[in-house]
């Protein structure tokens, strides 16, 4: 909670003087800002989350946002395609592009790019993790064949599976495989495609779940830890990847206590990047953010509400100095956003960056002794959480451990708890309800999307080479028994048009599949 009134002598305990402690935008710690004129010299990138159904169908969402002004994109998969299963497996029926769009193989790849500008997309983003080297790997066999300088694209792979263990649940191996997978990710951008993202360590999704804001910030870190100690352990020195890696946050919508987070996460990062690992470029410590406008704080009763809430948290990101918003939609808590929503949602970005006047001045909430104090505030208990998760043995034990389902499960509870006694208030769910029902267009996915992808895999399946797809998974699983950095295989198996599922089968023979114990 926060206290009726901040001054001067609540900041700077340490005794460090102002200028040393806050310094400038574009100067280590980064808590004022990654570069020093922000804003003023271009706007976030303005990119949706969006997908569903067949390839075609995604790609003409994209290419009608883009036509109305955004800059990126993010490509939402449906749950098969994270989970690593074919749309003719059992646990895929009735699931097949419905959460997102489904990417079968090389072929679906192609599909959804068709017509799209890539080298002129500021970026593409994808919710890759378990199969994030799968993805990588579709993404560069697609580029290289349909001709596209690949160096010019600007792809950003998720790809922290971590997080799925405790916050989101699309998991498939056991999390020291999963980690060495996605620094195989991590390995060969940095040697190959230097522009390319190839981790955002997510705390999105850990928020959604329910927990607080310094557990969001803490265990996203505490994972991103544990990604970047095994390419170090490759011999890879720091500045020679982790310039590329980025974040990925909620906004939520206690504006002043996101500010503060958004602030403490670049100078723990700093911090984090020059004290831990030696790093001396100042690109790797300054922590690029993607934040999404909080899902979890939308509600179904009186739904036009939270176009009002997505423009607080924008807002709230916007101060806080991020490089890449995407805002939630209004009608969420139904379905896939409606064309119509999508819109809204981005047209919230750009009012917000060109009528609100807020981006004229760097970090203009810096100095304000309550932010300052949060910003302190979260600094500390942050640190003291990665103090604990490291004693406690790293961010994989307590997984194994359960460590995060317990913390999180009472974060939770503690915050259901104050909406059932009315200490938090959410307008039109416990207070302010009416009577009446709101009635909005909700979006019908397409009934015919799962057959015809089924009819699809089943005729490529008739059409490809076989012994040339036998012989590249053959290979992927020898080089990933042999502990190889799996991407050279993992491309050649895509072009040979190899399904997600069969290569996921292969992977799953060699590495096992990870069975979670349930925490209460």
């Amino acid at each position: 909670p926060l206290e009726r009134v901040y001054a001067s002598e609540d900041c700077l305990s340490d005794g460090a003087s102002p200028g040393k402690k806050l310094g400038y935008p574009g100067a280590y710690p980064f808590t004022r800002g990654i570069t020093p004129t922000m804003y003023r010299s271009q706007f976030w990138v303005m990119g949706m989350y969006s997908g569903y159904g067949s390839a075609e169908e995604a790609n003409e969402r994209y290419r009608a946002l883009l036509d109305r002004g955004q800059t990126g994109f993010s490509v939402a998969l449906d749950l098969p395609t994270q989970c690593g299963y074919d749309a003719d497996h059992p646990l895929a029926a009735g699931e097949v592009g419905v959460t997102g769009v489904h990417i079968g193989s090389l072929a679906d790849m192609e599909r959804l790019f068709q017509d799209i500008p890539l080298e002129r997309v500021r970026q593409i983003r994808t919710t890759a993790n378990a199969i994030g080297p799968i993805i990588a790997a579709m993404y560069i066999a697609a580029f290289e064949k349909q001709g596209v300088n690949i160096r010019k694209t600007r792809m950003f792979i998720q790809n922290d599976v971590l997080k799925e263990y405790f916050a989101r649940g699309t998991y498939i191996f056991p999390p020291e495989a999963a980690v060495k997978l996605s620094s195989d990710v991590i390995e060969y951008c940095a040697r190959n495609l230097p522009d390319w993202t190839p981790l955002a360590m997510s705390g999105y999704h850990i928020r959604d779940r329910g927990s607080t804001a310094t557990q969001e910030l803490a265990f996203t870190f505490a994972n991103g830890l544990a990604y970047l100690d095994q390419v170090c352990r490759r011999g890879m020195h720091i500045d020679t990847f982790a310039p590329q890696i980025w974040t990925f946050l909620s906004a939520g919508i206690d504006v002043l206590e996101e500010v503060a987070k958004f602030r403490a996460a670049r100078r723990i990062w700093a911090r984090l990047m020059r004290e831990r690992y030696g790093a001396q470029n100042p690109e790797t410590m300054k922590l690029k953010i993607f934040a999404y406008t909080l899902g979890g704080n939308l509600v179904a009763q009186q739904p036009l509400n939270n176009i009002a809430r997505v423009a607080i948290e924008t807002l709230a990101a916007v101060l806080g100095g991020v490089q890449t918003i995407a805002t939630s939609s209004y009608d969420e808590a139904y379905a896939i956003p409606t064309e119509e929503a999508a819109t809204i949602a981005l047209r919230t970005q750009q009012i917000v960056a060109h009528e609100a006047g807020v981006c004229g001045t760097v970090d203009a909430l810096g100095g304000s002794y309550a932010i300052e104090v949060l910003t302190e505030t979260f600094e500390a208990d942050v640190f003291n959480y990665l103090d604990k998760i490291e004693a406690l043995g790293g961010a994989v034990r307590c997984i194994e451990e359960g460590f995060y389902d317990r913390e999180l499960s009472e974060a939770a509870y503690r915050y259901q708890r104050q909406i059932e006694t009315n200490d938090r208030i959410l307008v039109g769910l416990n207070a302010h309800k009416s009577e009446e029902e709101q009635k909005i267009p909700v979006f019908k996915a397409n009934s015919e999307t799962e057959q015809r992808q089924v009819e699809r895999l089943q005729a490529l399946r008739q059409q490809r080479d076989s012994a040339l797809v036998a012989k590249t998974l053959a290979d992927l699983a020898d080089q990933a028994r042999a502990n190889e950095n799996v991407l050279p295989a993992l491309i050649e198996s895509v072009k040979a048009y190899a399904t997600v599922g069969e290569i996921c089968d292969r992977l799953r023979a060699v590495y096992g599949v990870y069975e979670a114990s349930h925490v209460f």
